[in-house]
């Protein structure tokens, strides 16, 4: 089996877990198996270089500077599996066999990079390259950096183009938990997790993957995330499931837009949960909501509409700080699902301003991490579509 092992700083944040790291990497070669490993910089090294750049460091410089994090580490992880016995070779930037090269905008290089990575993967039953994580060539030699969570992007970029069987993440967590075991007690292990699930935990805020890495998981590619402490790096974990792709979809049938008005509603704790409980206990499926400072808008099918209204409107009649719900029939939704939009500058302009320019009225958007929904009159659903694709795909 051909397998990418990404150990993350924690993981190598003492030469007590370097050693650690290299026993699990040393156990899975005398099984025969094929091993490429990705290291992250010892422990907080990147932060702490980062922290003493306290002068107007060129770009070029700054990233030669951070990148001593992950150069020391490889040095540490290749000595410690050589003294196993291990026939490895540290690779970074500037190496003959350096795989991630980026273009002149400091994106990844896709075909330079699979085809440096291919070449790479040919030498995988003879030697365990130990490779910078994070790091990357541009088009002049020098070093550039992936950003946040780069080495994450390494291993699974890597993992989809040397064809390996599993990407497996080396992390603080034993796999992905149910909480922060830091603060939450008795978080606890889940055992499989949907790439859009733990893309939008990252996006939230979980430093478990990257979503930058998950971009590079596609259904051939296994990927798995194990806490430093268990030794195999076979077995255990979180297993990530599926992979992600862009879609545009609208909904065959229409909806209507309830919308619930009150004082500040914003400010008031429990409101949302109040109103979403009274209309799942009447059985009644929310598409959509969309929250304002005195609104709150719940988007549900049109056929149960006047259901919903009735539901809705006890709860205002009950409640001193509401003061009417509303509703208007016939809305469409075209939903718009991409992998990174957080970090995509001027994406809801991508979709909404060609929607202006045809005199289209957008009644809503919602987004998420991972998916921006624009509602619209059911009249122009069929002209928003086609917009929507001719200018978000291209």
């Amino acid at each position: 089996m051909r397998v990418i092992a990404k150990f993350g700083g924690t993981s190598l944040g003492s030469g007590e877990r370097v050693e650690r790291a290299a026993d699990s990497v040393a156990d899975a070669v005398a099984a025969g198996h094929e091993i490429a490993v990705v290291a992250s910089a010892m422990g907080d090294a990147t932060d702490e270089l980062l922290e003493e750049i306290t002068f107007d460091a060129e770009e070029a410089d700054r990233a030669e500077i951070v990148s001593m994090g992950e150069r020391t580490a490889v040095r540490m992880l290749k000595a410690a599996l050589a003294a196993r016995g291990v026939n490895a070779e540290y690779v970074e930037p500037g190496h003959p066999d350096w795989p991630v090269v980026t273009d002149g905008h400091g994106d990844v290089d896709a075909e330079a990079t699979r085809r440096r990575t291919e070449e790479l993967a040919e030498e995988l039953d003879a030697t365990v390259p130990v490779i910078t994580g994070f790091l990357a060539e541009g088009p002049e030699g020098g070093v550039t950096t992936l950003g946040r969570g780069g080495s994450d992007t390494t291993a699974v970029m890597l993992g989809r183009y040397a064809d390996a069987d599993e990407v497996v993440i080396v992390t603080d967590v034993e796999g992905v938990m149910t909480g922060d075991p830091h603060v939450v007690e008795g978080a606890r292990n889940v055992g499989e997790i949907t790439v859009d699930e733990l893309r939008n935990l990252s996006f939230r805020g979980a430093e478990v993957l990257a979503p930058s890495a998950l971009s590079f998981k596609d259904d051939d590619l296994a990927v798995r995330v194990i806490h430093y402490q268990h030794g195999d790096l076979l077995s255990g974990g979180t297993h990530v499931e599926g992979t992600f792709e862009n879609m545009i979809d609208m909904r065959e049938d229409p909806l209507a837009c309830l919308t619930v008005a009150g004082r500040a509603i914003r400010n008031q704790s429990g409101i949302m949960s109040t109103l979403s409980t009274a209309l799942a206990e009447s059985d009644i499926n929310v598409d959509a909501v969309a929250s304002g400072m005195d609104s709150m808008t719940f988007y549900v099918d049109e056929s149960i509409a006047e259901r919903a209204e009735n539901v809705l409107h006890r709860e205002v009649v009950g409640d001193d700080e509401l003061s009417s719900v509303t509703v208007t029939d016939n809305i469409a939704v075209v939903r718009v699902l991409g992998g990174e939009f957080p970090n995509r500058p001027g994406v809801l302009r991508r979709i909404v301003d060609p929607l202006a320019d045809a005199a289209i009225n957008v009644i809503d958007v919602v987004s998420s991490a991972t998916s921006v929904a624009v509602f619209v009159d059911w009249a122009d659903r069929e002209e928003t579509l086609d917009i929507v694709q001719r200018h978000f795909d291209s």
